[in-house]
C-alpha cells in the first residue's frame, strides 16, 4: 500500500491543482459577460477539485508516516494540501450561496497562493529542493562525471564507485530523498543501511542486497533502480561487485587492488568512457569553389553517395556504403574533389594500401572511416598528411600499435577507433601516452558470468 501510494501521490497532487486552477480561471472569466459561464458549471469543476484534493490529502498523510522523504518537507506539503482542500470547500459554499463578497475574493486569492506553495513543495519532494535552478550537480540522472586521466592512480570509491551510485541511485537515496530510509550519498550512512537492514556485506557481494537488487529482473518489485530510472550497465554492476569483493575500502587506489579480467579492461575503458566526447567534425570556415559536376557524376556512376555536408556549402561527403567491391584504383576518382572533400566513409570495403595513397592527397578530410578494410601499417604513415583529421575509424583492420605511432603528429585528432585491431591489450597505455588528447576507443566489452551467478534469479523476501 505504501509503495502504491508513493507512486500515485505525485499524479494525485497534480490532478487537484490542475482542476482547482481551472475552477479559479472560470470564476475570473465568469465576471466577463462575453464568456457567459454559469455558476453551476463552476460548482461542478470546483466540486471535482475538492474531491480529488481530499483523496490527495489522504495519500499525503500516508506518505508522511514513511521514511521515504525529507520529513519537514513532506509535513509542510501535507498541511498546505489540507489547507488548499479546506479553502476550496469554503469557496464552494460561498459560490453555492451566491455570496460574492470580500470574503469570497479573499478565499479565491488565498487558493491561488496555496496552489503555488503546494505545487512547489510537491516538486521539491519529487525532484529535490533546487529543482527550479536546474543545478547539474543535483540532477543526478544527468550529472557529468569528471574524466579519469590515469585509472591506476584513481581512488576506487571516489572516482569509480561513487559516480556509479551518484548517477543511478542518488535520485532516490540521498539527502533530497531517503526512500526506504536508505542514503547512499554518504559512505557511513550506506553502511548503516535502511529500514530493511544493511545493504552491503564487505567481502561478500553475492549476499549484499545492493548487488542482489541490481541483478533482479526488471519486472520484479524489488529490482533497483526502479524501471523508470536510468539503469546501470553490466560493466558498472561488475565494478560494484569487484569493489565489494575486495572489502569496499574508501581510501585505496585502483593499483592497490587485484584486477582480473575483465575488470582490468573495464577499468582501462573508464579513461575513454569519461573523456569529453569529441565534437562533431567541423566544416572548414574558409569558402571553397564548387566541385566539378562531371567528377561527382563519375563517382555516382560507381555507386558512391556524394552529398553536400550542409546547406549552401560546397564541401562534400563521399560514402562507399553501396560499393563494397570498390577497388583501390577507384579512389583516384576522389582527386578532382580533393579540395571539397571533408567527410569520407569507406568502411567495410575491400580497399588496401594503394587506396590510402589517393585518400592522403585529400588534405581537407576531417572525418575518415576505414574500418573493416585491408589496409596495413605499410600505408598508415601516409595519413599523417591529413592535418585536419579529427576522427579516424580503423576498427577491424590489421594495423598495430607500432604503425599507429606514425600518426602521432595529427594535432587535431580527437577520436581514434581501434576495436578488433592487432593492437595488444598491453599496448593501450603506450598509445594513450602517444595520443594524450585523443579519445581512444577499444570497444567491445562483455560481462562474463560470475562463478556463483544463476540463470534464474528469485527475489529475496523483503519485509
Amino acid at each position: 500500500m505504501l509503495e502504491l501510494t508513493g507512486h500515485l501521490h505525485p499524479a494525485l497532487v497534480h490532478l487537484p491543482i490542475g482542476i482547482l486552477l481551472i475552477a479559479l480561471l472560470l470564476i475570473w472569466l465568469s465576471k466577463k459577460e462575453k464568456f457567459n459561464i454559469s455558476h453551476e458549471a463552476i460548482k461542478i469543476v470546483l466540486l471535482a477539485g475538492i474531491l480529488s484534493s481530499l483523496f490527495s490529502c489522504i495519500t499525503g498523510y500516508v506518505l508522511s508516516t514513511t521514511d521515504n522523504y525529507e520529513k519537514p518537507l513532506i509535513i509542510w506539503h501535507m498541511w498546505m494540501g489540507i489547507s488548499l482542500a479546506f479553502a476550496s470547500m469554503l469557496l464552494y459554499m460561498k459560490l453555492a450561496r451566491k455570496e460574492f463578497d470580500i470574503v469570497y475574493k479573499i478565499i479565491a486569492a488565498a487558493m491561488c497562493i496555496l496552489i503555488l506553495v503546494t505545487g512547489h513543495l510537491g516538486g521539491s519532494l519529487t525532484h529535490g529542493r533546487d529543482y527550479l535552478s536546474f543545478n547539474s550537480e543535483e540532477n543526478y540522472d544527468t550529472v557529468q562525471v569528471k574524466p579519469i586521466a590515469n585509472v591506476q592512480e584513481a581512488k576506487v570509491y571516489a572516482d569509480i564507485i561513487q559516480p556509479i551510485l551518484q548517477t543511478k541511485c542518488y535520485s532516490c537515496h540521498s539527502s533530497k530523498k531517503r526512500k526506504g530510509g536508505l542514503r547512499l550519498d554518504k559512505f557511513d550512512l550506506m553502511l548503516e543501511g535502511g529500514k530493511d537492514g544493511k545493504i552491503i556485506i564487505p567481502g561478500n557481494p553475492d549476499e549484499s542486497d545492493l548487488i542482489k537488487r541490481l541483478l533482479l529482473p526488471d519486472g520484479e518489485d524489488e529490482h533497483m533502480p526502479p524501471r523508470d530510472k536510468p539503469q546501470p550497465d553490466d560493466k558498472q554492476i561488475a565494478l560494484l561487485h569487484w569493489w565489494l569483493e575486495n572489502g569496499n575500502d574508501t581510501s585505496k587506489k585502483v593499483k592497490d587492488l587485484p584486477q582480473p579480467e575483465p575488470i582490468g579492461s573495464y577499468l582501462l575503458s573508464l579513461q575513454q568512457d569519461r573523456a569529453k566526447p569529441p565534437s562533431q567534425p567541423i566544416i572548414p570556415a574558409s569558402p571553397v569553389a564548387k566541385a566539378d559536376d562531371k567528377a561527382i557524376e563519375q563517382l555516382k556512376d560507381k555507386g558512391v553517395i556524394v552529398l553536400p555536408v550542409a546547406q549552401n556549402s560546397n564541401y562534400l561527403m563521399a560514402n562507399y556504403v553501396m560499393v563494397p567491391n570498390a577497388t583501390d584504383k577507384d579512389f583516384a576518382l576522389l582527386l578532382p574533389l580533393k579540395k571539397q572533400l571533408v567527410w569520407l566513409k569507406c568502411g567495410n570495403t575491400k580497399i588496401g594500401d594503394e587506396a590510402i595513397g589517393y585518400i592522403a592527397q585529400c588534405l581537407n578530410i576531417n572525418f575518415l572511416q576505414l574500418n573493416n578494410t585491408l589496409i596495413t601499417d605499410k600505408s598508415l604513415q601516409q595519413l599523417s598528411s591529413l592535418q585536419q583529421l579529427q576522427s579516424l575509424n580503423l576498427a577491424g583492420t590489421n594495423i598495430t600499435a607500432e604503425g599507429l605511432k606514425g600518426l602521432k603528429d595529427l594535432k587535431k585528432l580527437q577520436s581514434l577507433y581501434l576495436y578488433q585491431t592487432k593492437v595488444d591489450k598491453n599496448e593501450w597505455g603506450i598509445l594513450k601516452k602517444e595520443f594524450p588528447k585523443t579519445l581512444i576507443d577499444s570497444g567491445g566489452y562483455n560481462v562474463p558470468l560470475f562463478p556463483n551467478d544463476t540463470v534464474v534469479l528469485k527475489a529475496p523476501a523483503y519485509k
